[in-house]
């Protein structure tokens, strides 16, 4: 965490630990030490960028979910997930992919032989959304969103994407389950982005470039909580790409372990039973392989 001048709108100021997980980079600002949450976001993660060497790619073996939705969304690259629903879907930039777990879902995220033969790239957000209670053992579901149905506003230097819930006017066709805001702002120098106020839980995830807050100036690779209700008007100090997350809180504390997000203690411990006996469905041509459960 960075210091932050008295007055400034920006609350508190994450800055994740890059790491290596296998022949790409991850930068991780949530959860951190520093919040949990925001809104309904329990995980948030950049990946990449990235390129393999020929042959080479992601292979994020199955594993599983409960008590939460992945929302993956790509800034370049293409993943191929597959899950126990049978789904086997490519994502490619500016889609999304909106896989809800809840009561227990299994999926991998590999890439694809034709990629890897040209020369794998990946970079882009990956999120995790936990399921309000009410809705912690729903089914489980999956949904692809292609490009052209998550709304985009172009205006003064901004290039703008919906890609969930609603801003400025328009929403996107992520079937979420709580009030939430997710857009992707592609700001040319000077260009300035307004933030509404609505929700009290905000975020700027600063994926590249440099951006300045009421004089203040943030670098890539951060992600600036801001205070609730303070209007905020974000400029572009140098050619920027930016992420507006948030919602309103969440209906409780949440626990989250290995690949588990759940309101109560009890839903974990049955979720790493269930996982280490076998008992999660197994991913239709994904079958041979699988993450085991940490030994903590």
């Amino acid at each position: 965490m960075t210091n932050i001048p008295d007055g400034s709108s920006v609350e508190t100021v994450i800055v994740p630990r890059a790491r290596d997980i296998g022949g790409f980079e991850v930068r991780r600002a949530l959860p951190s030490a520093h919040r949990q949450m925001v809104g309904p976001f329990i995980f948030w993660d950049q990946m990449g960028p990235a390129r393999f060497p020929l042959g080479e790619g992601v292979d994020v073996r199955p594993h599983p979910h409960i008590g939460l939705a992945t929302l993956t969304y790509l800034f370049d690259g293409e993943i191929m997930h597959r899950d126990s629903l049978g789904t086997a879907q490519p994502i490619r930039p500016g889609e999304v992919n909106w896989m809800t777990a809840g009561r227990g879902i299994v999926h991998s995220e590999r890439t694809g032989a034709e990629q890897r033969g040209q020369g794998a790239l990946l970079y882009g957000i990956q999120a995790w959304v936990a399921l309000p209670k009410a809705h912690e053992d729903t089914a489980p579901g999956f949904a692809h969103i292609a490009s052209d149905a998550l709304p985009t506003i172009e205006a003064e230097g901004k290039r703008v994407r919906i890609v969930a819930g609603s801003l400025w006017g328009a929403t996107s066709a992520v079937p979420s389950y709580s009030e939430m805001i997710y857009a992707d702002a592609i700001l040319d120098t000077g260009a300035r982005l307004p933030i509404p106020i609505e929700h009290e839980e905000r975020a700027l995830y600063v994926a590249e470039g440099t951006i300045a807050i009421a004089g203040d100036r943030f670098e890539c690779g951060q992600l600036l909580i801001l205070r609730p209700g303070d209007a905020v008007t974000v400029e572009a100090a140098s050619r920027a790409r930016v992420l507006v997350l948030g919602g309103e809180p969440m209906d409780g504390p949440r626990f989250i372990w290995w690949n588990f997000v759940a309101s109560s203690k009890e839903r974990i411990e049955d979720a790493k039973a269930d996982w280490k006996a076998g008992r999660f469905a197994i991913v239709p041509g994904d079958e041979t392989e699988f993450i085991p459960l940490p030994e903590r």
